[in-house]
């Protein structure tokens, strides 16, 4: 009976998928749990207080991520009260891994949003981009190394990791914003739609 209806009534299909994904993603959040919305202390973009909160999956060595710097920036600005958790998912290169660790470390000096600027300016992520990037900020370097090889930043990396299996996130940037989850370099408007569903 139910074949038949959708055989009679196909045009329900894209609605029922829909649907679907949406229970699905539901579904992966809340097994993500509260813990996904707390960033790593410090690694965070606009205002660290904001109740309004989007979730970045982000590598220093993606393109995309890259290309998508200034989308974040003109949303921060139009939102005082948006929050930017920045979650350091490093899987392109052994450099992504590096810059990560170091963007952690940046975190813990207070120096996040400058390292992440200056790192993302520096291009590929190598060992001397790090360092360039890691002086431009501001950064007690050896205090930050030190850091960067701690347990901590290692934990912080393999929970984000955890997290993107969870989302079935397979790529970088993805993007968490209420009960959205998003992949790819999707613009400033997209991303503003999911942010506030209200407005649309």
């Amino acid at each position: 009976m139910v074949r038949q209806y959708i055989l009679e009534h196909p045009e329900i299909l894209p609605e029922a998928i829909a649907e679907l994904q949406r229970r699905q993603t539901s579904e992966q959040l809340a097994a993500a749990g509260d813990d996904l919305t707390q960033p790593f202390p410090g690694a965070v973009l606009g205002n660290p207080d904001g109740d309004k909160v989007l979730v970045e999956f982000s590598d220093y060595a993606c393109g995309y991520c890259r290309q998508s710097v200034e989308d974040v920036k003109a949303l921060v600005a139009a939102d005082p009260d948006l929050k930017v958790v920045v979650r350091e998912l490093p899987i392109l290169s052994e450099g992504s891994v590096e810059a990560a660790k170091m963007a952690l470390a940046a975190a813990d000096q207070g120096r996040f949003p400058a390292f992440h600027d200056a790192m993302y300016a520096e291009g590929r992520p190598t060992g001397d981009a790090i360092e360039r990037a890691g002086k431009a900020a501001g950064l007690d370097m050896a205090k930050a190394r030190a850091f960067a090889a701690s347990e901590r930043v290692a934990a912080e990396i393999e929970a984000n990791r955890n997290f993107a299996r969870q989302l079935q996130i397979e790529g970088t940037p993805a993007w968490v914003a209420g009960e959205e989850v998003m992949q790819g370099a999707i613009g400033q408007s997209a991303l503003r739609v999911a942010l506030y569903p209200e407005d649309r």
